[in-house]
């Protein structure tokens, strides 16, 4: 099958065993080929005719996982461990930032339209961020830091699901039909914390479909790699999806219709209502939850009008077009995940890394701005406060250093509270 024109993929093998290196050279150089002893050949057939007997005889094992898996030690195949996947224990449904509690059983809500090019985007992001894994914490955009939270997240979901709910916003398809942004599920119900795990697939890695570019989460970080199919482990087990969602590509059932605009009226100061919460959700996850300090909740707030100005600004609006009141167009571009995403670490015009918010820097925060903080505490002559020098958790460390930066520019009382507000920011950085 053809794959779309926005996939990465590199076709070549990223194993750097002895084997998978020579095999290269030699696929490169005919002439440079060695005949297969006798012996050998006849062990790679007997290891081959075990692997077979196992998956089965429908089923041909894949040919990755024939020579080789992540972790093993160099060596003849016939010598190389299996390798051990993480374990990947998760979270249950939930709201977005884990603010409101689990969610009830069997409840579904609306889902909104999304492309394959914006999930397989999505699932970058947290690549390129290298995402901590764990099923306690939650990213910047809200998602939890496990595996079936990176997919809520790379769906775009409007709150953070678990491998026993996921198939419920997709459907089932074959192997055949796999095309980037849909998933691989394994859900255990005997032992959900056992075994049960899903991945984003971005794509086949070979004609034959015996491996492809697999996104996960899973310890210690985001990660994307060539993997055989299904998966490393229990690979019978794992079922492809595909979110009911998507709007382009082999059709599943119909996407739910997005949601209309409820109207002005359910926005703006003095507003409490379900929409209030519905609209921070989608502007956390287009990449304005650092402006909420604890979550979207149901009442308007200046971090919902300082969130939604800044999403009509990514979209080059001015003026009353960018009022931070959500009109028409604003809530079409986010429950059909169009438009373009806020940018949270643009940098102003003068050289200033624009702020991201003090949601970034509350007790428990982890994130790249609590390191950049830190460095820049320390070329600032405040290195003194840390033992271990800064890193992305914020720590008392961060505070006492911030406090004393803010007394240094002569602040005293709540000005001086250790917790850097833009102008903080703005001096630390000028």
């Amino acid at each position: 099958m053809k794959s779309p024109v926005f996939e990465d993929i590199d076709p070549a093998s990223d194993c750097d065993c002895p084997g998978c290196v020579r095999g290269r050279g030699l696929s490169r150089s005919p002439a440079a080929r060695t005949p297969v002893r006798p012996a050998a050949a006849h062990r790679a057939l007997v290891v081959a005719a075990v692997t077979a007997a196992a998956l089965g005889a429908g089923q041909a094992p894949p040919a990755a996982a024939a020579t080789h898996t992540a972790g093993r030690l160099p060596g003849p195949p016939a010598q190389q461990p299996r390798a051990e996947e993480p374990a990947t224990p998760q979270g249950a449904a939930g709201a977005l930032f884990g603010s409101e509690g689990p969610a009830k059983a069997g409840e579904l809500i609306a889902i909104s339209a999304t492309t394959r090019s914006q999930i397989v985007s999505r699932a970058k992001r947290w690549l390129d961020a290298r995402v901590p894994y764990s099923m306690n914490r939650f990213w910047r955009d809200g998602y939890r830091q496990d595996c079936s939270g990176f997919v809520s997240m790379a769906w775009n979901l409007p709150r953070n699901e678990w491998t026993g709910s996921l198939g419920r916003y997709a459907v089932r398809i074959t192997k055949g039909q796999l095309q980037p942004g849909d998933i691989l599920l394994f859900h255990n119900p005997d032992n959900p914390q056992k075994g049960s795990h899903v991945v984003l697939f971005g794509g086949w890695t070979n004609q034959r479909h015996t491996s492809y570019i697999a996104y996960e989460q899973a310890p210690p970080h985001t990660r994307s790699r060539t993997t055989p199919y299904a998966y490393w482990t229990n690979s019978k087990r794992y079922v492809p999806y595909r979110y009911k969602g998507v709007t382009r590509g082999v059709a599943g059932p119909a996407a739910a219709p997005p949601a209309p605009y409820p109207g002005a009226a359910y926005f703006g100061p003095g507003a409490n209502n379900p929409h209030v919460t519905r609209l921070g959700r989608m502007l956390a996850a287009r990449g304005g939850a650092s402006y909420y300090a604890k979550g979207p909740g149901p009442r308007w707030s200046e971090a919902d009008r300082r969130a939604t100005r800044a999403f009509q600004r990514a979209q080059g609006w001015t003026g009353a077009a960018a009022d931070g009141l959500p009109g028409p167009g604003t809530w079409q571009l986010l429950v059909t995940g169009k438009g373009k995403d806020i940018q949270a670490a643009a940098t102003a015009s003068h050289g200033v890394p624009g702020y991201p918010g003090q949601g970034m820097f509350r007790p428990g925060a982890e994130n790249r701005y609590v390191t950049e903080l830190g460095r820049q505490l320390v070329r600032k002559g405040y290195g003194r406060f840390y033992t271990n020098g800064p890193g992305p958790r914020w720590s008392d460390a961060d505070r006492r250093a911030v406090e004393a930066f803010q007394r240094a520019q002569g602040w005293r009382g709540g000005a001086a509270d250790g917790r850097p507000g833009p102008e903080t920011w703005r001096r630390l950085f000028a």
